[in-house]
């Protein structure tokens, strides 16, 4: 017998036909075995459900009716319906079409919902009863309405089933208490399904208990499944049949060893919430290639379905189409078995330069990393970034065009896309007002397919490493010899793709830069540099320097990396100066450059500024390479040290005085003041300025030996600590 289609009004009306006899439903009882009703939980999972539920019961009464999923029961000899799939549908409508004849002031007319109950408790049982006769007054919440009458016990609050039914009560009434007409469309069909008795599917009372002793809710990739389905049958039946065909078989298959973390457990053995954060990923690769940005928008999976798959969408199937693509190009890799393998193949995962092979910044396992996002200490999932999505999107690009791109090929381009999402953070934004996204895509799609970066494109890319990943690709076609050791200075952790501050023309030094970093320390690598020259870099401020870092390898990545900072090539062309110096390095040919700057300062009795930064280590920033000096042209001396990456802290100093007097530095903001018992002591650019400690009234100035070019003829720090000892000791 086939499925018939049915409302709540009549089907205990409507007879179902069994061998040759009309068996009338005349009560439907939810069995003792079945679960508690759930969509009234107040779990946030649920309620994003049962918000999902109603709203589409709405949207059913005010504009267009809906059918539901099929309800699947067995009906007794004495017409009793004992629903083995449909529990949670059948009783919102139940609860729903009591609501609906309340409002409307519905007695005689509403009795058929005496033929529904539950058995799973006797108190749900006889909580349906007295409900059906309840009018309220709607005057407040119906729930505070129902549990202040006198045949409602409080302990009935304790049955999940009927607390539930509170909940949904209070939602039905918040949804539909501005639709006044509400119990005529119920009448006029507007929510049916299709009801069909176990009996007429083979299902026996063991086969009923064993899918029912679970107890276990339909998961949310279960309501999305249904709804996707229906949306794409409202399309086309072929095209739903394939999409939910290659759901269940291929698209599980290929997802499966990424289950859950691929834990082993049996909890794990579900591909629901990988399914859906790839699906995710595909609606913003949609939005992004319409134009648009997902920022503002709902991350729902539910809500993504009806914006990007419902059936009135004009690009529905287009969309459909690129969620085919990008699931069905990870499922047959030609040559390898697994997205992880084929992944593997061309990303180190040591982090290491290895030949044929690229460095990312995220994970090497990419599409896991789409799948299952990072996980915080509370085991919140952070979002897929934004470098990764465009990471993966060429990615894809390729094993969609396999056939056209070679393996030789793509390993060259997709190093090119890694230079660029590396050395674009600012860029890579896909903010509303600045959504750089999908011309970013656009750009991918021609590296990708062409090897050539799109001039016409606009608005992509950092411009400084557009422009030399322009030449680079030149130079690797006209030196291809020249190539593996240009890939091998990209890999350095220390320029991450950019080279500008070596460059091409200087790549015979690439070796004599792995020396450096490798056999040297940090710090004796700054003073060496300085020893040379000032390589420090202004940044947009004005007031604020960069230089580098004895224990921050970030602050090294910001010298060594094109910006807005002024001093760039300066900093270049100081670094070329040192590595010209040795074939290889190691601390002992750094010290003697050193040594060598510090005896020609003591020599000449000259003494710059850097000569400090060099000789006084509490002149080196320890944290972020940051000082801070607003007027530098004027007072090249007065540099602060600081110890936060962006603003003045308590920990600022002036170096000179801590140098001189580390246990005395004191400040009401910052160190720029050596304290003792009734004077403190600043420093000037020139000289230091002593005070009343009482008062604050200046006393007198210490003087600092200079020439005409106002460099110091003294040591600063030597002098201050004499007149300290002179003077306060």
């Amino acid at each position: 017998m086939e499925a018939t289609l049915h409302s709540f009004f009549d089907i205990f009306d409507n007879g179902v036909e069994d061998d040759q006899e009309t068996i009338h439903v005349k009560k439907i009882i939810i069995p003792i075995i079945q679960r508690d009703y759930a969509q009234g939980r107040t779990a946030p999972e649920i309620e994003r459900v049962r918000n999902r539920f109603l709203g589409s019961l709405y949207k059913a009464v005010t504009e267009k009716p809906i059918t539901l999923d099929f309800v699947y029961g067995d009906i007794d000899e004495n017409g009793v319906m004992t629903p083995l799939d449909g529990q949670q549908r059948l009783t919102t409508l139940f609860l729903l079409h009591w609501y609906a004849s309340r409002k409307s002031s519905i007695s005689e007319e509403c009795q058929f919902l005496k033929n529904f109950s539950y058995e799973t408790r006797y108190t749900a049982r006889d909580f349906c009863t007295e409900l059906v006769d309840f009018v309220p007054v709607f005057g407040r919440k119906i729930s505070e309405e129902i549990v202040d009458q006198a045949w409602f016990p409080l302990d009935w609050c304790k049955d999940p089933t009927i607390a539930a039914m509170l909940v949904m009560l209070d939602a039905i009434d918040e949804t539909f208490a501005e639709v006044s007409d509400l119990w005529e469309r119920l009448k006029n069909n507007a929510i049916t399904f299709y009801f069909l008795p176990i009996r007429d599917m083979g299902m026996t009372d063991e086969l009923y208990i064993k899918m029912n002793s679970r107890g276990k809710p339909l998961t949310a990739f279960e309501h999305f499944k249904a709804e996707f389905e229906r949306e794409l049958r409202n399309v086309d039946d072929v095209i739903a049949k394939r999409i939910m065909g290659k759901i269940d078989r291929e698209w599980t298959d290929l997802l499966w060893e990424y289950r859950n973390g691929n834990t082993g457990t049996a909890a794990d053995s579900i591909i629901d919430d990988e399914f859906l954060r790839y699906f995710k990923f595909v609606c913003d690769i949609i939005c992004y290639k319409g134009g648009e940005s997902p920022q503002g928008k709902s991350s729902d999976e539910f809500d993504l379905l009806n914006m990007y798959f419902a059936a009135e969408h004009e690009s529905v199937r287009e969309n459909v189409e690129t969620l085919e693509r990008f699931f069905d190009c990870w499922c047959n890799i030609p040559g390898y078995d697994t997205p992880t393998e084929f992944l593997q193949s061309f990303i180190s995962e040591s982090y290491t330069h290895e030949a044929g092979k690229i460095i990312i910044s995220g994970k090497p396992d990419i599409f896991e990393e789409c799948l299952h996002g990072n996980a915080d200490k509370a085991g919140n999932i952070s979002q897929f970034p934004l470098g990764s999505k465009v990471r993966l999107y060429a990615i894809i690009i390729y094993l969609q065009n396999c056939d056209r791109v070679t393996r030789q090929e793509f390993v060259r381009r997709i190093r090119i896309i890694e230079n660029l999402v590396w050395n674009s953070e600012d860029e890579v934004s896909d903010r509303s007002d600045r959504n750089r996204i999908p011309a970013i895509l656009a750009q991918v799609d021609s590296i990708m397919l062409t090897g050539r970066i799109d001039d016409s494109i606009r608005n992509t890319f950092n411009v400084h490493q557009m422009r030399e990943e322009k030449n680079k690709i030149v130079f690797v076609h006209e030196h291809p010899e020249k190539a593996e050791l240009l890939f091998e200075l990209e890999d350095h952790y220390m320029l991450e793709g950019q080279i500008g501050i070596i460059g091409l023309e200087h790549l015979d030094y690439a070796e004599r830069f792995f020396s450096l970093f490798a056999n040297c320390d940090m710090d004796k690598i700054d003073c060496a540099l300085m020893s040379i020259g000032d390589y420090g870099q202004q940044e947009r401020n004005e007031w604020r320097y960069q230089y580098a870092s004895a224990g921050m390898e970030d602050a090294w990545r910001n010298l060594f990396h094109k910006s807005s900072n002024l001093g760039f090539e300066n900093t270049k062309d100081i670094l070329l100066k040192l590595l010209a110096k040795s074939e290889s390095f190691d601390n002992d040919v750094l010290q003697e450059i050193i040594d060598d700057f510090l005896a020609k300062c003591a020599d000449k009795h000259e003494y710059p500024w850097r000569y400090y930064y060099v000789n006084y280590d509490a002149y080196r920033p320890g944290k972020y390479g940051k000082l801070s000096n607003s007027n530098a042209k004027k007072t090249p001396y007065l540099f602060f040290v600081m110890q936060t990456k962006l603003q003045w802290s308590q920990n600022t100093y002036m170096p000179y005085l801590k140098a001189a007097d580390e246990l005395h530095l004191y400040g009401y903001n910052c160190g720029d003041m050596l304290v003792y018992e009734d004077k403190f002591i600043m420093c000037d650019n020139d000289a230091y300025s002593v005070y009343e400690v009482e008062t604050e009234k200046w006393i007198g100035r210490i003087p600092i030996k200079q020439n005409e070019k106002g460099i110091d003829m003294e040591d600063r720090v030597v002098m201050l600590k004499k007149y300290i000892r002179t003077h306060f000791y």
